[in-house]
């Protein structure tokens, strides 16, 4: 459900069912995005250019900005990156494109949080459900199981296989929670079923635990 609040530099979209209320708006710009007050985004309280600053920090896609022409633009970051969270979801970050498992368009956005414990009513998005499901994964690994090159530009499709993982297609870092050094690759498979034993990478075991997600 997207909502647009208007402004006189901008207009600020907010869709509800990406929240997950990370807070970085409210954390970078109170003047404009206050939780407390109604309506709860004010766009003129600060300018088109500090909109877009601080919008550009919320990881689920859930603000975006419309500018008029020539004012402030959101351009996807030079390198795909998939942020696994500690205890939480997926981060993506770059030009990423969503797929159905047919390969139809589900979101081409520049940030996204999607999840990992299996137990979102809102797949492949995150819903905070992992933390009711008491969800736990530190997000660091062992064994990195990317393949591919990962030099260059270029989009990331992410395609979610029907009751099994996330299928990556494009050039894309993934970074360590722990500070180890990035793996990076152009394909991998991500568990979204959260009972991998090699997570983030899938491991064959939505088969085990009879993940279902058409």
């Amino acid at each position: 459900m997207e909502k647009t609040y208007r402004g006189r530099e901008a207009d600020v979209r907010f869709d509800l069912e990406r929240c997950i209320h990370a807070a970085e708006c409210v954390r970078r710009l109170p003047a404009v995005f206050d939780t407390e007050r109604r309506p709860w985004i004010t766009p003129d309280a600060a300018s088109a250019e500090a909109l877009a600053e601080a919008i550009g920090h919320c990881p689920t896609g859930a603000l975006h900005l419309d500018a008029p022409e020539g004012g402030p633009e959101e351009a996807p970051d030079a390198v795909n990156t998939v942020e696994v969270r500690p205890d939480g979801p997926l981060y993506v970050r770059g030009d990423v494109r969503v797929e159905d498992a047919d390969g139809a368009p589900v979101v081409q956005d520049t940030r996204l949080a999607l999840c990992r414990c299996g137990r979102s009513a809102n797949k492949p998005f995150c819903d905070n459900a992992h933390r009711e499901a008491g969800f736990r994964d530190g997000g660091h690994w062992e064994d990195a199981k990317l393949s591919g090159d990962a030099e260059g530009s270029g989009r990331l499709t992410i395609r979610t296989a029907p009751g099994g993982p996330l299928l990556l297609e494009g050039p894309v870092r993934l970074p360590s929670a722990d500070g180890a050094p990035a793996c990076a690759g152009a394909a991998g498979a991500l568990c979204r079923c959260g009972a991998s034993a090699s997570k983030p990478f899938c491991d064959g075991s939505h088969a085990r635990v009879g993940f279902q997600d058409p």
